[in-house]
């Protein structure tokens, strides 16, 4: 489903389907320190029950399903949900092919709702109420994000540099490490409760480190098979000329969790 919004990649459309089976193979890479500070808030564990919204190929609930949540995922892509079910076989995931703003499940139903690398996306006007109703009294809402330094790791910067070639307009360049932005929207409702940034290196090799580029917004979900394949031989090139065979890259991890106002801190 293509998405088009002003104040992302400057109204660009881009659609997640089309790079559903590279974002599969190459974007599931949260090291385990990403998933620590998740468990170390006492979230998404056993006896809860959690929602990840924009699950994406369902990279959170795969990965965290041997700590005992049930999990349920969504996302507005069919392709992505597609991807996330095979990758999810032997585990008893939900996933639904829904827009968030068109999430309806009964009140109370979860304990934590999650959303990682997609908050951004979301009308927040339209769906804090949905996030209030749907979560259980003390409910969480826990957002979480990561990506490369560009300013501080050559060949994530190098590689950045070449995607704005293709894509002047990519929003998605220039991270620097910050918190993760809350509309004040939610302040009606949840409490910002904890918050926390924190530096992370993320192990490639040459052919992980151009797949992870290429399952980017700013490559193979937007522009077109021709420009795709024009990047790929300059980011293949850019590569062998820049990076040895492995190498980490330097990231940075964020986590902000809210709670309903007046729960227990």
């Amino acid at each position: 489903m293509s998405i088009t919004d002003k104040n992302i990649d400057g109204g660009k459309a881009f659609d997640w389907g089309k790079v559903s089976t590279d974002y599969a193979k190459f974007r599931d890479i949260y090291p385990q320190e990403f998933y620590d500070k998740i468990i170390a808030r006492g979230l998404c564990i056993k006896g809860q029950s959690v929602l990840d919204i924009g699950t994406g190929t369902g990279v959170l609930p795969r990965n965290m399903y041997r700590y005992g949540a049930k999990w349920t995922g969504t996302d507005i892509s069919e392709n992505q949900i597609e991807q996330a079910k095979i990758l999810s076989a032997g585990m008893d995931i939900n996933y639904d092919v829904l827009p968030a703003e068109n999430i309806n499940f009964p009140a109370h139903s979860f304990d934590v709702i999650t959303a990682c690398q997609c908050f951004w996306y979301f009308n927040h006007e339209q769906i804090k109420s949905k996030f209030f109703r749907m979560l259980k009294p003390n409910g969480h809402l826990l957002v979480l994000y990561m990506a490369w330094l560009p300013f501080e790791d050559k060949i994530a910067g190098e590689s950045e540099k070449l995607v704005l070639k293709y894509n002047p307009k990519w929003s998605g360049a220039g991270e620097t490490i910050h918190p993760i932005w809350i509309p004040d929207c939610y302040k009606e409702a949840f409490e910002l409760v904890y918050h926390e940034e924190y530096p992370l290196m993320v192990h490639f090799t040459r052919e992980s480190w151009h797949g992870r580029m290429k399952a980017c917004r700013g490559i193979g979900a937007s522009l077109t098979e021709q420009e795709i394949s024009a990047w790929e031989q300059e980011h293949i090139k850019l590569l062998a000329e820049i990076a040895p065979d492995e190498f980490d890259i330097l990231h940075y991890g964020a986590i902000a969790e809210l709670q309903i106002e007046g729960g227990l801190k």
